[in-house]
C-alpha cells in the first residue's frame, strides 16, 4: 500500500497468541504535523478480542514464569529499547506529534519504568500476621501475593510508550497476562513494544495487542468477564463508563486533572517558578494530565510573575516536531486544537486577556497565557489539555487553597513557598493525590506512587504500587 508521496505505507496487525494477524478492516494513522498517512492498522473484531482473551486466560492457567524469568525478560526489553531509542522516538514524532527531544526523554523514562518493573518482579512478598486471640494457639498465619489473572490495559495517546510500559511492565512482573488496547491515534509504538518483548523472550500468550476504537474494541474488552482487572488512562467520562461496566472487578483509573499551581509571595525563586509553570504547561503541547493549567499567584508578585511568564512563553519555539530546536509541536488533531482555540475565544469574550499566543495553524496551537479569567470559564474549571495556562491573582493563601480545591479533579498540585509550615499545611489541605513543593504539578518520577482523588481516578501507578494493584493478598493459616 502506498501513501500520497508514493512511499509504501506500513500495515500493522493485531498481536494474538504470538502471531501478527492482519485484517481487511483497517484504519489510518496520520503524521500529526503533516497530516500524511503513515500506517494502516488492523481493526480487531469481537472474535479477535475473544481469541486474545482466550489465549491470555489459557496462558495464565497453564504457563508460569518464575520471578527471575520475568526480571530477565523485562531487563532484556529495556536493553533492546535502549538500542532502538532513536527509531522509537521518531515513531512518536510522527504518530503523536511529540517534539523529538520530548520523544527521546519519554523513551528514556520508559526504559527506567521497565527496569523498575523488572526489579519488582523479585520483590513480591506477603507478610506475617500475628494471631494474638484466644483459640489461635499453635497457629501460624502469613500472606502471599498472587497474580490476579488477565489484565485489560487501555492506554492513551499522549505518552503512548511510557504509559504503556507503566501497565504492561508491572503486569508481567506480577505474573499476569495482558490484553492491550492502545489509543487508536497512536498504536504503532505499542505494536513495536510487543515486537520487542517477543524478541526479549516473552513467550506467546503473555501479551496481546488488539487495535481499534474505544467504543468498539474497548467495549468488547469490557464485556468479557474473563478479564480480572482493567487498567486505564484517559478521560473521566470514559473512566466512569469503565467503572460502571466492570462491576466488582478490579480497576485502576488515571483520569486527568486541571492542575493548580500556587506561587506565594515568598517563593524562593520567582524566575524558576515562572519558567517551570510556563514550560511545563506547554510541554507535550499541554497534553498531559498533570500539565500546569491554573497558576494562582500572590498579588504582591503577580505583575512581575506575569511579565516573567510572558517572556518565557515568547521564547518557546513552535513548529516541526522533528526539528531538535522545537519546543512545542502540533496537538493530537486539528479538531482538538480548534476545541482549545474556542475555549480561549470564549474566555476572551467573557473578559479574559491574552498575554501571548492564542493563534492556531492547523493542529498547532501557539502557547497561550491568559489573565483576567474567572472560575466559570472552561479554561479554568475543565481540563484544557492544550498549551494554555491561566494566571490568577490571590490575596490570602486560604483563598488560593480554596480555589485550587474548587474542582472535581484532584491528581497533583504544586506550591512554591519558602515557608515550611505552609508547605505542610498544603500537604494536608490540598485535595490531590500528589502535592509538589517548590516544583510544578507536572513533576513525576516513574518509581513514585501516582494516582488521584475525586474524579481523577482510583488506584495507584508506579511499578511497586501497580504490582500491588495487580496482585491479590491471600491469607494462609497453618495449624502446627
Amino acid at each position: 500500500m502506498q501513501n500520497g508521496t508514493g512511499q509504501k505505507t506500513a500495515v500493522y496487525g493485531n498481536y494474538i497468541d504470538g502471531n501478527w494477524q492482519v485484517t481487511e478492516d483497517t484504519f489510518p494513522v496520520l503524521n500529526k504535523y503533516t497530516g500524511e498517512e503513515i500506517a494502516r492498522i488492523s481493526k480487531a473484531s469481537k472474535e479477535d478480542v475473544n481469541r486474545a482473551v482466550t489465549s491470555a486466560l489459557h496462558t495464565f492457567k497453564s504457563k508460569k514464569l518464575s520471578p527471575v524469568q520475568r526480571y530477565e525478560i523485562l531487563m532484556r526489553t529495556a536493553q533492546i529499547v535502549s538500542e532502538r531509542k532513536e527509531e522509537l522516538a521518531m515513531i512518536m514524532v510522527g504518530e503523536v506529534g511529540k517534539v523529538i527531544k520530548d520523544a527521546r526523554a519519554e523513551i528514556d523514562r520508559g526504559i527506567q519504568t521497565l527496569i523498575a518493573s523488572a526489579e519488582e518482579a523479585k520483590r513480591i512478598a506477603g507478610e506475617g500476621v500475628p494471631l494474638g486471640q484466644p483459640g489461635c494457639d499453635n497457629k501460624l498465619a502469613f500472606t502471599v501475593r498472587v497474580p490476579v489473572g488477565v489484565i485489560g490495559a487501555i492506554t492513551p495517546f499522549n505518552f503512548p510508550f511510557n504509559l504503556t510500559v507503566h501497565k504492561v511492565g508491572p503486569a508481567i512482573a506480577a505474573g499476569n497476562t495482558v490484553v492491550l488496547k492502545p489509543a487508536e491515534m497512536t498504536p504503532i509504538i505499542a505494536c513495536k513494544l510487543a515486537e520487542i518483548m517477543e524478541e526479549a523472550g516473552l513467550p506467546a500468550g503473555f501479551l496481546h495487542v488488539v487495535n481499534g476504537f474505544g467504543q468498539e474494541t474497548g467495549q468488547y474488552l469490557l464485556e468479557d468477564d474473563r478479564i480480572a482487572m482493567f487498567t486505564f488512562t484517559g478521560s473521566p467520562g470514559v473512566g466512569r463508563h469503565i467503572k460502571s461496566a466492570t462491576g466488582i472487578r478490579r480497576v485502576t483509573l488515571e483520569l486527568g486533572n486541571n492542575s493548580p499551581n500556587i506561587v506565594h509571595h515568598d517563593a524562593p525563586d520567582l524566575d524558576k517558578a515562572a519558567e517551570l509553570c510556563v514550560t511545563r504547561g506547554f510541554s507535550n503541547a499541554g497534553q498531559a494530565c498533570i500539565s500546569v493549567q491554573r497558576v494562582y499567584v500572590h498579588r504582591d508578585v503577580f505583575d512581575v510573575f506575569v511579565e516573567k511568564a510572558a517572556k518565557v512563553a515568547q521564547s518557546i519555539k513552535v513548529g516541526d516536531p522533528a526539528d531538535s530546536a522545537t519546543d512545542v509541536g502540533p496537538m493530537i488533531s486539528e479538531k482538538e486544537a480548534k476545541r482549545a482555540e474556542e475555549w480561549i475565544k470564549e474566555a476572551v469574550h467573557h473578559g479574559a486577556k491574552v498575554v501571548c499566543g492564542g493563534k492556531r495553524e492547523g493542529a498547532v496551537l501557539y502557547p497561550t497565557v491568559l489573565v483576567g479569567v474567572t472560575a466559570e470559564m472552561k479554561v479554568v474549571c475543565q481540563e484544557v489539555f492544550a498549551p494554555v495556562i491561566s494566571i490568577i491573582p490571590f490575596d490570602d493563601i486560604d483563598d488560593a487553597f480554596r480555589m485550587a480545591n474548587d474542582s472535581r479533579l484532584g491528581l497533583q498540585a504544586g506550591l512554591f513557598t519558602a515557608n515550611l509550615q505552609l508547605a505542610l499545611r498544603a500537604v494536608h489541605e490540598l485535595e490531590f493525590g500528589g502535592v509538589i513543593i517548590n516544583d510544578v504539578s507536572t513533576f513525576r518520577a516513574d518509581v513514585m506512587p501516582y494516582g488521584g482523588v475525586k474524579d481523577s481516578g482510583i488506584g495507584k501507578e508506579g511499578p511497586r504500587w501497580a504490582v500491588e494493584e495487580m496482585t491479590e493478598e491471600r491469607i494462609v493459616v497453618m495449624s502446627l
